[in-house]
């Protein structure tokens, strides 16, 4: 699953008409309209203000507008974006500027999905895990086999204490934490041992960013 963490704008231009897409992280049709209308008044001049959201981890709330533009040109083509993208509780809006040339039907759908993709490329996008926070304990020669055990099995250490001890906090994947508890116990014959701090849901970006979710 994937979420959108933080908003973002991309632009294209086709035969001099201007497409703007706006995409926000949105949790309920209450917010999702008020951004459309935001986004209206802010736009007030352009063409069209077409939008498409999804809402639910199952993506079982779809509204979409195609705002005035030959039906399914417009709102359609943006929520098959979003669906193709594995992305929840999104909206984009994607306002036309005409330029003055018709684009005909198969152009102003990928018109409004190339603004579509364009504004997902300049937002965070983070894929969701679920996950469990950890911790260990060890001596400073310990260090470098633990953090070999967590690049191997894709686990992010997310902080690094030095006192009399070396303090490590890691986020793993909540169905491979069984797995990573065996291999440090069996490494260091049950000497250093990993203390689950609690169940977290998790987001990491395409840069692999690590963002801890509420």
């Amino acid at each position: 699953m994937k979420i959108i963490y933080k908003e973002g704008e991309g632009e294209i231009e086709e035969k001099k008409s201007r497409f703007i897409a706006h995409v926000y992280p949105v949790q309920s049709e209450e917010q999702a309209v008020s951004y459309i209308n935001e986004v209206k008044k802010k736009y007030w001049d352009a063409r069209h203000n077409c939008y498409a959201y999804v809402l639910g981890e199952d993506a079982g709330f779809q509204r979409f507008s195609d705002d005035g533009e030959p039906q399914g040109t417009a709102g359609k083509p943006i929520l098959d974006i979003i669906m193709k993208s594995g992305i929840y509780n999104c909206l984009i809006i994607v306002t036309r500027y005409f330029g003055g040339t018709l684009l005909g039907t198969g152009g102003l759908i990928r018109a409004y999905q190339a603004a579509s993709k364009e504004g997902l490329e300049h937002s965070t996008v983070l894929s969701v895990s679920d996950g469990v926070l950890a911790q260990i304990d060890a001596d400073y020669n310990s260090i470098g086999k633990i953090q070999y055990i967590c690049s191997e099995t894709d686990i992010d250490i997310l902080k690094t204490e030095y006192t009399e001890n070396v303090y490590m906090e890691m986020i793993v994947q909540a169905e491979n934490y069984g797995q990573f508890v065996q291999k440090i116990t069996d490494a260091f014959s049950g000497k250093i041992s990993v203390v689950k701090i609690q169940q977290q849901k998790f987001g990491k970006s395409e840069s692999g960013e690590v963002i801890l979710l509420s």
